[in-house]
């Protein structure tokens, strides 16, 4: 039975073509995997596979022709053993003359099944879907302002009184009320069995959080820096992680790690060191990082009922920011969904965290230049919600991603990526990044600004992907 062969889409948007070049001629032998045409766009140029194996019996559409629709039968193969003459001439009967069109062109007859479309299509996507953040704030609830300390705060206590088996540990978590005050006020209203100060030895109380999360309670461990983390790296990584893995769904571990993450102010490269990406790289661990008050408040509820281990980078010169957040003892904000904090249609810019300062700084530097930056607050790294990206790469055609860290194996690399493998037929430009520095954190002022992003950069990169 004659087989057609169709005119491909390169994007879920083409809806026509040009049918630039045929590389086979009309009897020549055929097998599956030749490169048999070149079709043209005003966005790419792709070679046409064949699928099935016999002779090209008619070439439908001739070299050069412009304007060939979608799905439109350009050429019939003769099976192996078929009269190659009567698939021609019943192939030259019902060939649609070439033609503009509005929609795809009808799929083949019935008595001729059409081709499957190459397989360099299958992994263009259809429109992404942006996760709506709109409603995450409570209908009618009394917003106030708070900082993203007290939110934090407030978080933890209020699971502490929904649950009995949340308790909090670390260095200075009770007596001194926090290194930072995030944990003011809980050793009075909950007690030392439930707010417990610990040695500073990472390693060790670590170690005892994810014991006890292994038999049922519901640790939250705060590290004073998360650069001190790396002492109790095997207790995170081959102990939370990997267990429900590795027991088959017989023990979990629901733990949640928290504390300052990244660069503060002056404190040396062993207390800059963001890990984002770090942690991100590990199966079974989700990894969250907030920006503002409220996120940080919702996404730490969630953390603490989550039942898996839950990495949760906070940023020390957030701290003291005051953003607006929902009163009442119930908000949370589901862990893997992207947030668009600005509307935008020119360029995307996603960030994390701190990042988000740069990101949003710079959407407002560019909107008085007339470039409109939708900017994108990821706030939890792994699950990524790269969907939500897309969907707005989709509109925009153009993408920089904004973090601290470092640029080799960061996030934004694997934002890159990402956006590369799912999104590669609607940029305009290459993505971009903007991070920080390649070297450990100076101490000295003047290079510690040097070393971390800032809004100029951000403003250059967007505009380079703008051709501005």
């Amino acid at each position: 039975m004659p087989i057609d062969i169709l005119m491909p889409a390169l994007s879920p948007t083409m809806e026509q073509g040009k049918l630039a070049k045929w590389l086979k001629a009309e009897g020549d032998k055929i097998k599956a995997g030749d490169i048999i045409a070149e079709i043209e766009t005003d966005k790419a140029t792709m070679e046409v596979e064949a699928v099935d194996e016999g002779v090209l019996a008619k070439i439908l559409i001739a070299d050069g022709t412009d304007n060939v629709a979608v799905n439109t039968p350009i050429a019939v193969i003769a099976a192996d053993g078929e009269d190659v003459s009567a698939a021609a001439s019943g192939a030259a009967k019902a060939a649609p003359a070439p033609q503009a069109a509005e929609a795809p062109a009808p799929a083949a007859p019935a008595e001729a099944p059409a081709a499957p479309a190459p397989a360099a299509t299958a992994s263009v996507p259809a429109q992404a879907k942006s996760y709506d953040a709109s409603s995450e704030f409570p209908a009618g609830a009394e917003i106030v302002s708070m900082t993203v300390r007290e939110a934090l705060r407030d978080a933890m206590a209020e699971e502490m009184r929904r649950d009995a088996d949340v308790f909090v540990m670390g260095e200075e978590v009770a007596e001194y009320q926090g290194a930072y005050k995030v944990t003011q006020g809980l050793l009075q209203e909950f007690g030392a069995r439930r707010v417990i100060d610990t040695p500073i030895t990472e390693h060790g109380f670590a170690g005892i959080g994810v014991g006890a999360a292994l038999t049922g309670l519901k640790p939250i461990v705060e590290f004073m820096t998360f650069n001190f983390a790396m002492q109790a790296i095997d207790h995170i990584i081959n102990s939370a992680a990997k267990t429900l893995y590795m027991s088959g769904g017989q023990m979990g571990c629901p733990i949640v790690f928290r504390g300052p993450n990244g660069a503060a102010a002056r404190v040396g490269a062993q207390h800059s060191h963001d890990y984002a990406a770090w942690y991100s790289n590990v199966p079974g661990l989700k990894v969250v990082m907030p920006y503002s008050a409220s996120d940080a408040k919702g996404l730490l509820k969630s953390a603490i009922r989550d039942p898996n281990p839950i990495i949760f980078l906070e940023n020390e010169i957030l701290y003291g920011r005051s953003f607006d957040v929902p009163k009442g003892d119930d908000f949370t904000i589901p862990i893997g969904k992207a947030k668009v904090v600005r509307p935008g249609s020119d360029v995307t810019i996603v960030s994390f965290g701190i990042g988000m300062t740069y990101a949003l700084g710079a959407a407002e530097a560019l909107a008085k230049e007339g470039i409109e930056a939708e900017v994108i607050d990821l706030r939890t790294i792994r699950p990524m919600d790269i969907e939500t990206v897309v969907a707005s790469v989709q509109k925009t055609n153009r993408c920089v991603a904004v973090e601290e860290g470092f640029p080799q194996s960061g996030v934004t690399a694997e934002i890159g990526m990402k956006i590369m493998e799912a999104a590669f037929d609607y940029l305009d430009a290459p993505v971009a990044r903007v991070t920080g520095k390649d070297v450990p954190m100076p101490y000295a002022a003047n290079l510690e600004k040097l070393a971390l992003p800032n809004i100029g950069e951000v403003v250059a990169a967007a505009k380079a992907v703008c051709y501005r």
